[in-house]
Parts: structure tokens; sequence; C-alpha cells
């Protein structure tokens, strides 16, 4: 019996000190990775840096137009007819009294030559009555009839005539037509669209600024309008209207400029980027707007900062900044307050950062913002 005690008793204790074993070495692993998670610094992130620029901006205002024709109609028939010819080509270029549509005028013409054939007999017998009362040899009455008679056969031929022109449609002014509605043989009634015209050169673009904008508004002002459909081109123009009230919904006004378009390449309707140019210049400093964190509680940049590790050795790292922007320009966007000249700022993968976390620079595919960017197609 006591020989199985003992048993029983060095088993437990071999037990212990098995488990004492296991567990002094399991704290031992423990403390080691403590204390290596405590030195453990991760690897930097890879960014995009650029400098903090000033430069000298020319004051501008900038504001999405729509570009308006000069003058811009849909010509119509005022008259029920067949059309019998067509002048233009659609898209054609064509000049002011140029006939584009002629409708059928057979009867109106017979009509007219028997009309002028009474206006004649009528100046004829007007001329007798004349005399014949200059000979007292009729009564003033039928002096009175004859003139009478004469002046109604002149209506009916000026009636007749209009008519004819009417039937005529010609081009108001100079422009370029559009699609043509009716074709040769069609019956066309009064109000029937035939094509719409529109004058080109120049060309109006109409844009809405601010009523901030109205102290530094008035016409002959240049302005610079841009389009996606031609990148790199931009056309200078001149404000010839600004409008007399300001919009109660929005609170901004109503502005029209002319824009020479000789080429005729600027079209009615296309959307165009307008910036009004003001006298002089102001500094800026401007960054990529890739920089900029923007969130509901402020914008905010990351600014490299060198920072020394124990080993002595420098590291780069990131440090937000929050900063007021201003006025924003093609790929750059200026900065009012938070930054100065000469400091470098994340520009690329600043969503990726947070406070103080170590960044390398890898600029060699970093895009270049740009004033004027250009997209480019692949």
């Amino acid at each position: 019996m006591k020989t199985r005690t003992r048993v029983w008793i060095g088993a437990v204790l071999g037990l212990l000190a098995v488990t004492g074993v296991l567990v002094g070495v399991k704290a031992g692993q423990i403390v080691k990775m403590l204390k290596v998670g405590k030195s453990f610094a991760p690897p930097p992130e890879s960014v995009t840096t650029a400098p903090v620029q000033q430069v000298e901006w020319q004051a501008a205002k900038t504001a999405i137009g729509t570009l308006v024709a000069v003058h811009g109609v849909t010509l119509t028939s005022e008259l029920t007819g067949q059309v019998r010819q067509i002048g233009f080509d659609s898209g054609a270029s064509v000049k002011q009294g140029a006939v584009l549509v002629k409708l059928d005028t057979s009867v109106e013409e017979a009509q007219l030559a028997a009309a002028e054939a009474d206006a004649s007999l009528a100046k004829i017998g007007l001329d007798r009555a004349r005399q014949l009362r200059q000979g007292e040899a009729n009564a003033p009455a039928d002096l009175d009839a004859a003139e009478a008679h004469a002046k109604q056969t002149q209506a009916s031929v000026a009636n007749l005539q209009a008519t004819i022109a009417k039937k005529t449609i010609r081009a108001p002014f100079d422009g370029r037509i559009a699609i043509r509605q009716v074709e040769l043989g069609q019956v066309v009634s009064a109000g029937t669209p035939i094509a719409t015209i529109q004058s080109v050169s120049p060309i109006y673009v109409e844009f809405s600024l601010p009523q901030q904008a109205l102290a530094a508004l008035k016409a002959g002002q240049r302005v610079r309008v841009r389009t996606d459909v031609f990148p790199g081109q931009s056309w200078d123009g001149a404000v010839s209207t600004v409008n007399s009230e300001v919009d109660v919904a929005t609170r901004n006004v109503r502005v029209r400029a002319t824009v020479p378009n000789p080429d005729g390449r600027l079209r009615p309707g296309m959307f165009a980027n307008v910036e009004v140019l003001t006298s002089g210049a102001r500094s800026a400093l401007v960054i990529p707007a890739t920089a900029v964190v923007f969130a509901p509680y402020g914008d905010s940049v990351f600014v490299l900062e060198e920072k020394k590790g124990p080993d002595g050795r420098s590291t780069a790292v990131a440090r937000q900044r929050f900063v007021r922007l201003g006025e924003r320009r093609g790929d750059l966007v200026s900065v009012d307050s938070g930054l100065s000249a000469g400091e470098v700022v994340v520009s690329t993968g600043a969503f990726k950062l947070r406070n103080g976390l170590a960044v390398v620079a890898k600029n060699d595919l970093a895009p270049n913002p740009q004033l004027s960017p250009q997209p480019t197609e692949n």
C-alpha cells in the first residue's frame, strides 16, 4: 500500500515538474515576442511626392458655359404648297438671301398674269378718264371710279406677288443649315419645319457666376473658352452682356460673352469651360489636387518630415496637416493656409497613411500635374 502511494506521489511530482518546465518555456517565448513587438516597425509605405510651389496665377473666375448661336431660327413655310426645288444641302453654309426652298407657284403665276392684264387695262381706262375730264367730257364720278379700279387691280397684282414671294424660302442671314426636314414633291402646310439655320461666326457663350463676382464684371472683359472636343486649344473673346438681375433662387448672375469662331468649329449647344480674366496676377501656393484628403471635419494633406531612429539613420515620416484650400485650376489647387513654400507633400497614396507612418518616395511613375491637363485616349 505504501509503495503504491509513493508511486502516485512520484507521478504527480513528475507531472508538476514537466508542467512547470513547459510554462517557463512558454513564458520565455511570450516575453521575447513582447520585446520584439515593441521594437517592430512596419515597412515604409510607398508614395509619390510633390513640392509646395509658389506661382503667379492670372486672376480669373471660372465657370461652366454653353455655346449659343448669335442668330438661330427654324425655317418654316408660311403657306401650304408642294416642294418644287431645294437649293441647299444638309450642313451647308449659306449666305443671306440664298434661295433654300421653292414651293409650287403655277396657280399664283397664272393668276398674276391675269391680274397684270387687268391692271394694264385699268391704267389705260384711267388715262382716258383723265383726258376726258380735262375736256369736261365726263363726270367727276367717272374719274373717281377709274382711279379706284386702277388701285384695286394694282393691289391684286401686289397680293399675288407677295404670295409667290412667300412660297420662296430664303436664308434670313449668313449661317449653317442643319439637316433638312423636307423632300422634293412633299406637300407642306403652314408652319411645317424645313430646317434650322444658325449663325456660328461669331458665337455666344453663356454662363453664370456668383453674385460676389458682380463687382469685377464689366462689358469688354476678356474671357477664354476651352472645350474637351478640341483639347489643347482655346478661344479668346470678350464679355458682351452682364444680366441686369440676379437669379433669386441661385444668387447667380447670367453673363454672355462673344467669341470669334471663323472656322466654325465651335457649335451651338456645346459644353465649354470659361475663364473670365481680370487685370493683374496674384501669388499662390499650389499643390496637386490628388494630395488633398477630403473629410467632413476638414481637408488635410500629409507633409514629409525627417525623423532620426535609434541607430541615427534618418527616415521620412508623414505628418498630417489641415489646410484651407482656394481656387482649383486643372490638376492643381491653391492653398490659402496650412502650408509653406518648399515643403514636400504626399501627392498620391495619402489615403493609406496615418500620422507618423514611415514612407518612401517613389516618383518614377508619379503623374505630372498640369494647369491645363490634356487627357489622352488609349
